[in-house]
């Protein structure tokens, strides 16, 4: 079974300026749920007798809201903007080399199988690219607001106590983790190729309906397969120095002897409900940036 992306080579160069624009878009329209979804991950086992500090998606909603005003569901956003750009333009654009290597000529289909190898590449590649950013990210995310002076302020604040920290390895703190998140980007190909190639063969031509409709459920299925290793990232990420001395391996560990399995897919919810209108939006704005592009 093949799969027609284009009868023309891919386009590493036009791949990164859309792949940067379509990030862009996405951050914009998910990043709500995103701070929903990192704060559901994070937030500590409650004492006995005492209710968790956020029941659900509603209950941390209301109280971000309450207690933070709409800026709060968008406090650390600058990292993912300044970062979002290089994540996805290099995302796209290996995704594009790749794919241009397995392509003799502007003739050949390429399958899925070899959609999901391009894919695959290109995860490992951006999720190398994403670590600083999602780390600062996450920091800023969950820092608690309590009146007094905050401990960072803002993404560069953040960046520079990083690395006084602890240099370059603070900043790539998870990194592991980031490349076992981002490893289905290969089935995330595959489905948006997959239905943009069914409405092709439908109507003849890709439409504005049809890209929402391929981006959303591939954000749903690679998120499924995400939550997992999304939940230890953030546990990782957002930890004082020293939590855990293995890395992703000791956090695992202590999440099954202490939460179980269940834990693994905490904030799922926020997570799916984001998923389909943020990757929609990438394949909208790589889309529409193309089209601009061959204008």
């Amino acid at each position: 079974m093949t799969a027609v992306t284009t009868d023309q080579k891919a386009n590493p160069a036009k791949s990164f300026i859309a792949g940067g624009f379509g990030g862009i878009c996405s951050v914009l329209t998910g990043y709500p749920l995103d701070t929903i979804k990192v704060r559901l991950q994070t937030m500590p086992l409650p004492a006995a007798g005492q209710p968790p500090r956020y029941k659900g998606i509603i209950d941390c909603a209301v109280k971000t809201f309450s207690t933070e005003g709409v800026r709060g569901f968008y406090r650390g956003i600058s990292a993912p903007l300044v970062g979002v750009t290089p994540i996805y333009a290099v995302d796209f654009a290996v995704y594009a080399a790749c794919k241009r290597l397995l392509q003799s000529d502007d003739q050949v289909k390429l399958s899925y199988t070899q959609i999901f190898m391009a894919g695959v590449g290109a995860g490992i590649c951006s999720a190398l690219v994403t670590v600083p950013t999602d780390r600062i990210k996450v920091l800023l995310q969950t820092q608690p607001i309590t009146g007094g002076p905050l401990m960072y302020n803002g993404m560069m604040d953040t960046a520079f106590k990083l690395y006084k920290q602890g240099g370059l390895r603070s900043l790539f703190k998870g990194t592991c983790a980031c490349v076992l998140r981002d490893s289905p980007t290969g089935v995330y190909f595959v489905v948006y190729e997959g239905l943009q190639d069914l409405a092709r063969r439908r109507m003849g031509h890709i439409t504005p309906s049809s890209t929402i409709f391929a981006g959303g459920m591939a954000g749903i299925v690679f998120w499924s397969l995400a939550v997992p290793f999304d939940v230890l990232k953030s546990r990782l990420q957002s930890a004082p120095e020293g939590t855990y001395n293995h890395g992703i391996r000791s956090v695992f560990r202590k999440l099954m002897a202490t939460e179980g399995p269940k834990a693994l897919y905490r904030g799922v919810l926020p997570i799916l409900i984001r998923a389909f209108p943020s990757t929609a939006a990438v394949f909208i704005g790589v889309e529409l940036a193309n089209d601009l592009m061959n204008f």
